[in-house]
């Protein structure tokens, strides 16, 4: 496979788990749920090993996770990813103003391949949804594909998508999600060096004129890159995964389902 055409794996991890209040750990090494070692025993699994398995499931061999400062238990839990089967490296963010300049740092090392992106503390099915996304990624050639799955009305999500009526995205981010028929929301994707330039320039403009928030005052997120490349005409497709399900566990209550339900079924 050419360098163009690799497949990496990003991993933010530059947050201070503010919803989870104070852990013992980065909420990326929380224990959530079983798997058995190369002796058959079975050990704890931490939250963001799920996402590293569904790179892996992919083909991806090779993910960056990008630290902040103080969260060197994550390497130290890792290592070089032989625990995981995959190929890891490490890299501290610089500037700490969101999940979009934390992974704008990759950019030296990822500018010339594919990227897949995912939340460590967001659990998805089906198992190998990455898989989707590279295939229709690799038909329409779009910079931009999105996974996206039904989110319940009880869920807490933000990333409400809207449609026009050719079925492309038309809004990343609902403001009132009332106004949704159905709810649907991104969790995943994957994008090209496309992208990623376009990420960094966006960023860079921001940075440049000091602007690290929104008008409302809050942290750029992907939602903010997502909708400004759409505006911008970057080619965007997405992946329907009907009856797939994503689980946000960033919070208390989010995370003690989370354990109830994969410990209780290990």
């Amino acid at each position: 496979m050419s360098i163009e055409k690799e497949i990496v794996g990003l991993i933010p991890a530059g947050g201070q788990a503010t919803r989870l209040s104070l852990l013992p750990c980065s909420k990326e090494l929380f224990p959530i749920g079983w798997q058995k070692d190369e002796m058959g025993e079975k050990r704890a699994k931490v939250v963001s090993h799920f996402l590293l398995d569904r790179y892996k499931a992919a083909g991806i061999r090779k993910t960056y996770i990008i630290l902040r400062k103080g969260k060197w238990d994550i390497p130290q839990y890792f290592g070089d990813g032989t625990m995981v089967g995959m190929d890891l490296a490490y890299l501290i963010m610089n500037l700490p103003h969101g999940h979009p300049f934390t992974l704008d740092q990759a950019l030296p090392f990822t500018k010339h391949n594919l990227v897949a992106f995912g939340y460590p503390d967001v659990l998805v099915e089906p198992e190998d949804a990455f898989c989707h996304l590279i295939r229709k990624q690799s038909e329409s050639n779009a910079s931009v594909v999105l996974g996206i799955f039904p989110i319940r009305a009880d869920q807490r999500w933000k990333d409400i998508l809207a449609f026009g009526e050719d079925r492309k995205i038309k809004t990343i981010a609902l403001k009132d999600r009332a106004s949704a028929d159905q709810l649907w929301g991104w969790a995943i994707a994957l994008w090209t060096s496309e992208f990623s330039l376009f990420m960094h320039e966006f960023l860079m403009e921001k940075a440049k004129q000091n602007r690290f928030t929104d008008p409302d005052g809050k942290e750029f997120t992907m939602n903010h890159v997502l909708q400004a490349a759409l505006d911008n005409g970057v080619p965007m497709e997405h992946v329907v995964f009907n009856s797939g399900f994503v689980h946000d566990v960033g919070t208390p209550d989010d995370l003690l389902a989370a354990q109830r339900q994969l410990l209780g079924s290990s």
